[in-house]
């Protein structure tokens, strides 16, 4: 039997679990059962802390976007100019896939966009860290401009991210961020506005 844990550590200690188990799994190919095996606790206990498996599955989903808008948010706070912010955004992004590949998997690559709800919530998390990324673009253009370009850039990282995780080897997400914010950073400066 499994140490006896507070309450939100025990919230804390399934949801680590759980996402692992949804990330090699996806939602519908791992079972309360097995994470309650993995978790070293009882199915009725799973139950105390999440009404259901859906239950679980969407806190991780918000969880993992929470973790990922807060170390971008931090990153870019501390930059000074355009090129910094986009950097350093970068940056935080490549560190967090390399950190957690778990979690990218969770929210890019576990068959959570064929659930209405989960891709719902996903996508509300991608909004959100576009919402987050157009004011960093500093350039003289309307707003809807700007949020497609901001979305275009978080499309950038997520498809560059699907490649990495999808190699299974580690890479230097400095490096990677190097390269990408370049080539995001020579688009941006391109860009005019419209007429």
């Amino acid at each position: 039997m499994s140490q006896r844990l507070s309450a939100p550590a025990r919230r804390e200690q399934i949801l680590h679990v759980a996402l692992e188990v949804f990330a090699n799994s996806g939602f519908h190919g791992a079972s309360m059962n097995d994470i309650a095996e993995a978790a070293g606790v009882t199915k009725p206990v799973l139950y105390q802390h999440f009404d259901s498996k859906r239950d679980l599955y969407q806190a991780l989903i918000e969880e993992v976007g929470n973790r990922l808008r807060t170390n971008i948010g931090k990153a870019t706070a501390e930059a000074t100019n355009g090129k910094s912010q986009t950097e350093l955004g970068f940056r935080a992004y490549f560190r967090w896939v390399a950190d957690d590949h778990d979690g990218f998997r969770l929210l890019f690559g576990s068959g959570s966009r064929r659930d209405d709800e989960f891709n719902e919530a996903i996508r509300k998390i991608i909004a959100e860290s576009a919402r987050a990324v157009a004011p960093l673009i500093a350039v003289d253009i309307d707003e809807s401009h700007r949020e497609t370009l901001a979305h275009a850039l978080v499309g950038l990282a997520e498809g560059a991210s699907r490649r990495l995780v999808g190699l299974g080897q580690d890479f230097d997400p400095d490096a990677i961020a190097a390269e990408v914010s370049a080539l995001a950073w020579a688009g941006l400066r391109a860009v005019t506005p419209k007429d």
